[in-house]
């Protein structure tokens, strides 16, 4: 039996895509997710295990994480939230928020799956944001709280290698946290046209790359944010 590799946030856009990348590679899964109602119908058709857990709960996840036995093949932490607001509009609830959900869940699930990491020399992927490096307006809250994930990344890199550590930057994918701009045609294709690559993301971008990041071929990646984001964070966009 193969060891498995963990998904926290497996019912969301990037975690289901990359859940089933996985399981049709044959790799054993373990996913975590707050819907039990969504997560037992994708575990069952991808024979994973699976348990349901706030990731706001630490007890709840260390639970969970756990649950995946002694030894972990990985970790992909793909939970995430898109906060808009102006700064005048920012209340300390709104960064608390973020930074827990982002931040502070990433580094609890982390800890709680170390010795199996360890154990199976695995690796680990979080997610960010393009907001974390390219300034956007509106964006305080996320992408301080993207940045953290960043700086989280790099930190635990060093900390627990041979674990390997690294992190995804997507720019906008269409999931269900980002339907209102995604769902709307102007509005989506507005910010389309803010990319080099002039599309919005789809989930099966951000989980190819976590896949290989995962996998044995990228064993000597570790400490890496790379973005999947059509060029927006390092290009001009000609237009």
């Amino acid at each position: 039996m193969h060891d498995p590799i963990i998904i926290i946030g497996a019912t969301g856009a990037i975690g289901s895509a990359l859940a089933r990348r996985l399981a049709a590679a044959g790799q054993a899964l373990h996913l975590i997710a707050r819907d039990e109602a969504g997560l037992a119908p994708l575990a069952s058709s991808l024979g994973a295990s699976h348990q349901a857990a706030d990731v706001r709960d630490d007890a709840a996840l260390q639970t969970s994480v756990t649950a995946a036995g002694s030894r972990i093949a990985g970790l992909a932490y793909c939970v995430g939230s898109i906060v808009m607001k102006p700064l005048k509009r920012a209340s300390v609830a709104d960064f608390a928020e973020a930074y827990a959900l982002n931040v502070i869940g990433a580094a609890r699930a982390v800890a709680a799956a170390e010795a199996g990491l360890r154990a199976a020399e695995g690796s680990v992927v979080l997610f960010s944001s393009v907001a974390a490096q390219s300034g956007f307006p509106n964006h305080t809250v996320i992408g301080a709280a993207k940045a953290g994930v960043e700086g989280l990344s790099v930190a635990l890199a060093a900390e627990l290698a041979p674990v390997r550590v690294n992190c995804i930057a997507p720019s906008l994918t269409r999931s269900k946290i980002a339907a209102p701009m995604t769902d709307n045609p102007a509005m989506a294709k507005a910010i389309a046209a803010q990319h080099p690559i002039a599309r919005l993301g789809e989930p099966d971008d951000a989980a190819a790359l976590a896949e290989f990041l995962l996998a044995g071929q990228a064993g000597w990646i570790t400490g890496q944010v790379i973005g999947v984001d059509g060029g927006r964070a390092r290009l001009r966009n000609k237009g």
